[in-house]
């Protein structure tokens, strides 16, 4: 459960360090994200020669949260860090980056972003 102004990591090689949250689009005026949804987010650390520039608004998705989130079968799934991937555009669910770092959420998967669940190292 991520809110407004909220600093995520970046989990691929798109070029961005960190991201804070800014807004949810579609959604009206909510508050939260959880794992596996889109928000919009501003680059807040990038390196100088990667895809994205600091100050640049992106679309990104959500792999990892601290809250733990709750699944179907009752259990929990709770990771080390906040971590987001940075998307191409408005309404594709494809990555930016060409790799991802880490471990993501089984949810993506179950969401659509296919592409992003095959990159990935580990998916639990």
């Amino acid at each position: 459960m991520l809110q407004l102004r909220s600093m995520l990591n970046v989990a691929d090689n798109s070029g961005a360090k960190k991201v804070q949250l800014i807004g949810v689009p579609t959604k009206g005026n909510r508050k939260y994200v959880y794992l596996g949804e889109v928000f919009t987010g501003v680059v807040k650390q990038a390196l100088p020669y990667g895809q994205v520039q600091n100050g640049e608004v992106v679309r990104a998705v959500v792999v990892r949260t601290k809250k733990e989130t709750r699944r179907k079968d009752g259990s929990y799934i709770r990771f080390d860090e906040n971590a987001c991937v940075v998307l191409l555009a408005n309404d594709v669910k494809d990555p930016k980056g060409t790799r991802i770092f880490g471990p993501i959420g089984y949810e993506l998967k179950n969401k659509g972003f296919n592409k992003i669940a095959s990159l990935a190292e580990e998916i639990y």
